[in-house]
């Protein structure tokens, strides 16, 4: 893992690689969680994570959907919906004029959580969002997922 100091520059440099969870429920929402940290504090979305280098997208997808949902996933488990570029003025270390470019792999699994049971480090709280309900609390990067809804 890099020092703070060091991931700000490769933040203000580069594009970081991530992956996003769709998670849809049998009703046909979206698992969103109130996110904590920037970017996107204070926002409705979707959970996810950073692929680290040298590791594998089948590796990334089995700690992010266990330290994202609490259960361990198998990327065979779930539907790539596509890339998405996800742009914010912000960064995780709130430094003026330096912005945050993910290119982001979308993945979707079908699953009926318990929203009471899942990870709080970095959602401060979990719901269930159908595409048919006000979404201006979620951010624009999430809402892109809701068209791959029936």
């Amino acid at each position: 893992m890099l020092d703070k100091q060091d991931f700000l520059t490769v933040v203000k440099n580069t594009p970081l690689v991530a992956i996003d969870l769709i998670v849809r429920s049998s009703k046909d929402e979206i698992l969103m969680g109130l996110r904590m940290n920037e970017p996107a504090a204070g926002y409705w979305f979707v959970p996810g994570g950073r692929i680290y280098k040298s590791e594998t997208l089948a590796a990334a997808f089995q700690r992010i959907t266990e330290t994202e949902l609490g259960t361990a996933h198998s990327i065979e488990s779930a539907d790539l919906l596509g890339a998405f570029t996800h742009l914010y003025e912000t960064n995780f270390a709130k430094q003026p004029g330096i912005t945050t470019h993910y290119v982001v792999l979308g993945y979707q699994l079908q699953l009926d959580l318990d929203i009471n049971q899942l990870p709080a480090q970095q959602h401060s709280n979990y719901r269930w969002i159908g595409k048919n309900e006000d979404l201006s609390e979620v951010h624009p990067n999430s809402q892109a997922y809701y068209p791959y809804l029936r």
